[in-house]
């Protein structure tokens, strides 16, 4: 397929942008239009998959058949099977009449099912029978129905994820994913993000009758590093709040980074989760070591202040830190008394730093100093930690990623990812 027709699609059907990315994704819908396949449209959220599911509508033989698109998380658990498949004069409570579903009004025509992880598992299997052979039962009906609807499946989840945690079906999957086709985020088309930009305030400067937006030098590089987490959605709505608001049409740096919400760096902590709400993550690795950076600390913190109270601490010190703690011999001076020399206390920290503390002269040892650093070299020690249990669940699972994720309660596409990380060789 040439750059002229790739242009060509672009153009009717409103995409902006000449990222390879985008341009392969394209390249790929308009091949498998013309076919009966089955598409799984996969990407971030507010990428525009929907846009892909019309091009491969529009430019199939279908194309004067019933299209509709369907969130499949916006329809209630309950309701969803009804929804799809229709169903039958009292066949539940509110059912007063025999309803049609979305997959016998588009017959001969295109369904597109968005956010299709949502899709709960009875549904799912209703689904494949409908794409394995082309049949359906209504709600309450014991009558097999045929339909000639092409299925065109979008998600922003990792479905493999979700087949191994039992949340979706596997045989659905590879039914669904017979053709793939990936939309690249708005992250990785970087050179595209000031032609959209120009784009919208283009558009919103004609509904609202203003001027259009223009960027400084210094604002563009801004947008261009912004990472984007809602995509052309939230670059969409981004534009249009400044050429509501702002009076002035030359937007600054200054200006632009005040509409953009900062990125968190810092990994959010995930409540424990049950099977009906599964989200896979690094939170068991980093329980696990702070955990254990918190029982050191409070150790640490308990020793310290019985050391203030009896200076007889030695054997104490020995039984619950074995190995951190000498002892100095006490010489006796020209006078016939005895000299305290410093007890050097090394921090039962991993790496940890060591302090030099009489216990005998230095009666008011500022505890709030010493802890400040040793929960500063905490913080340090995570990665290492982290790595440590990362070894051993691969050596108890005799390097199968696969189990070593699950005994450390995290995907298997993580593992991998800390694994590259850390340069763990397994």
């Amino acid at each position: 397929m040439n750059e002229a027709e790739i242009q060509s699609i672009k153009q009717r059907f409103g995409i902006i942008g000449h990222s390879p990315k985008l341009n392969h994704a394209i390249e790929v819908a308009a091949q498998v239009a013309p076919t009966d396949m089955t598409v799984l449209i996969t990407g971030d959220s507010g990428v525009g998959k929907e846009s892909f599911s019309k091009i491969i509508h529009q430019l199939s033989r279908r194309k004067h058949g019933q299209f509709i698109a369907i969130n499949c998380g916006a329809i209630p658990e309950g309701t969803i099977d009804s929804e799809l498949f229709g169903h039958e004069k009292g066949s539940f409570t509110g059912a007063y009449e025999a309803r049609k579903g979305y997959f016998e009004v588009t017959d001969k025509g295109s369904i597109f099912l968005d956010e299709i992880g949502e899709m709960p598992l009875g549904t799912q299997a209703r689904l494949l029978r409908v794409l394995e052979y082309g049949e359906y039962i209504r709600v309450g009906s014991s009558k097999v129905q045929k339909c000639d609807v092409r299925v065109i499946a979008a998600t922003n989840k990792d479905l493999l994820d979700a087949v191994e945690r039992g949340k979706f079906r596997e045989d659905l999957f590879y039914r669904l994913n017979t053709v793939p086709i990936f939309v690249p985020p708005l992250r990785d088309r970087e050179n595209d993000i000031n032609l959209l930009f120009r784009k919208f305030s283009s558009d919103f400067s004609e509904k609202y009758n203003t001027k259009p937006l223009s960027l400084t030098t210094e604002a563009q590089e801004i947008l261009i590093r912004y990472p984007f987490p809602g995509n052309i959605r939230q670059l969409k709505n981004i534009t249009e709040q400044i050429s509501v608001l702002e009076m002035k049409r030359l937007v600054t740096a200054e200006t632009l980074s005040s509409y953009l919400p900062p990125i968190s760096t810092v990994p959010a902590v995930i409540d424990k989760y049950d099977d009906l709400n599964a989200a896979p993550s690094e939170r068991d690795i980093l329980y696990k070591v702070l955990f254990d950076l918190r029982k050191d600390v409070n150790d640490m913190k308990m020793y310290i202040t019985d050391m203030q109270k009896n200076s007889n601490y030695n054997q104490e010190a020995d039984d619950k830190f074995p190995g951190h703690f000498e002892t100095a011999a006490e010489p006796e001076s020209e006078s016939g008394t005895k000299q305290d020399k410093p007890v050097l206390i090394d921090i039962p920290v991993k790496d940890g730093p060591t302090f030099e503390i009489n216990p005998v002269n230095d009666k008011n040892i500022d505890v709030q100093d010493i802890m400040h650093i040793a929960e500063a070299d905490d913080s340090l020690s995570l990665e290492k930690k982290e790595k440590e249990l990362i070894i051993k669940a691969l050596y108890k699972n005799n390097n199968k990623r696969k189990y070593a994720a699950q005994d450390l309660g995290i995907s298997e596409r993580t593992l991998y990812r800390k694994i590259k990380q850390y340069e763990i060789d397994d």
